[in-house]
């Protein structure tokens, strides 16, 4: 069976879980029986295909350049397309959500949705903002649907009016390097909070501002790292005059996997404050570094962090201030929390998430 990944996501992310997730599942079903796996990119940023991990890859790595996003999807869309046309492969596996099929009708599509966060929460996004309408007309014509949570799938089946049978659910993994912790140093001598990936909208980071300045013991005796995402905006900055938190409380570093590593390992606690999910990575990161979770009780997120996490309401920074006080004042607690998230990392791997995959590609061939 000759399978094939598209451009979308690797010709404009250089690291990310939609990226990880493509790179994990094609590097393992490649060396399953009966499988031709390649990734077609004619140009590509992304980090994970220029280590290569053993994987097919039919294009070259390019340096990130500003404004030049456009200009190479428009570049990969165009070539991508002839490519499937002159040799239709079984399965073209479509990597983000475009508005026609690139490939010919002999060949069979599947596309993976990993959250519904633009059409639950649209007044997050800008109305130029064209995501949710390639979405929809992605998952009404593609042959199946891979959703990566059954809190997406029920979303998907309602909002898109989706027949159940079209679509699956395979949860993702957490992918954390092996670092050597003598290489890592602390970030800072403050305890901390730490904060992964990005900030804005629905990713409440705001809430978590709100929940420190309503907190004299957090915003006096810790601080929050962030790393992944910008660095911080001038908003920000002056959202954090206002709120009167130290400014010098408030980290961002910048880094690739053995960075996040470190922020974990010497965190007090990790603090997820999404609004909405469709699965959500970082959490799992934290497990796999044993890191103490604290999150919303939204989504996805119980279904995928099970007893592993102290949950608040992400709409009250009240409820956050109150969770996250209550785990790093309990040694107890964190040390629960870091038991249980060993044991549950282990009902998510990337074997399994492959194994899955494979299965929907067989039964569409």
């Amino acid at each position: 069976m000759h399978v094939t990944y598209d451009h979308q996501i690797f010709c404009w992310q250089e690291y990310g879980g939609i990226s990880r997730y493509f790179f994990e599942v094609a590097k393992r079903i490649q060396t399953f029986d009966g499988y031709e796996v390649e990734i077609l990119c004619p140009l590509f940023v992304n980090k994970y295909l220029k280590d290569g991990g053993g994987l097919t890859v039919r294009g070259r790595h390019v340096p990130r350049l500003p404004k030049t996003t456009r200009l190479i999807q428009a570049v990969n869309e165009r070539i991508v397309q002839r490519t499937l046309y002159k040799k239709p492969p079984d399965i073209i596996h479509e990597t983000y959500y475009l508005n026609r099929k690139l490939a010919s009708g002999t060949t069979k599509s599947v596309i993976t949705v990993y959250d519904m966060t633009h059409e639950k929460l649209p007044q997050f996004f800008s109305s130029r903002d064209k995501t949710k309408q390639a979405k929809r007309t992605a998952v009404q014509r593609a042959d199946h649907v891979i959703c990566i949570s059954e809190n997406t799938r029920s979303d998907v089946i309602k909002l898109f009016g989706i027949q159940p049978e079209k679509t699956s659910v395979t949860h993702l993994a957490a992918s954390m390097i092996e670092t050597d912790q003598r290489q890592l140093p602390r970030i800072t001598d403050i305890p901390y909070i730490a904060y992964v990936g990005l900030r804005s909208g629905y990713k409440n980071f705001i809430g978590l501002l709100r929940a420190f300045a309503g907190s004299e013991f957090l915003k006096n005796n810790f601080a929050i790292v962030c790393v992944g995402g910008e660095a911080f905006t001038s908003s920000e900055r002056n959202q954090v005059g206002r709120l009167e938190l130290q400014q010098d409380r408030l980290i961002y570093v910048k880094g690739e996997d053995d960075v996040v590593a470190a922020v974990y390992r010497d965190a007090a606690a990790f603090v997820y404050t999404s609004l909405y999910e469709g699965f959500g990575l970082p959490p799992l990161e934290a497990m796999s570094a044993r890191c103490p979770v604290i999150c919303s009780n939204t989504s996805s997120l119980p279904e995928v962090c099970g007893d592993a996490a102290e949950y608040f309401d992400p709409n009250s920074p009240e409820s956050i201030a109150a969770s996250i006080e209550r785990v790093v004042t309990t040694p107890a607690r964190r040390q629960e929390l870091v038991a249980l998230g060993q044991e549950q990392i282990k009902k998510f791997s990337w074997d399994t998430c492959a194994t899955q995959t494979a299965a929907v590609y067989r039964g569409l061939v």
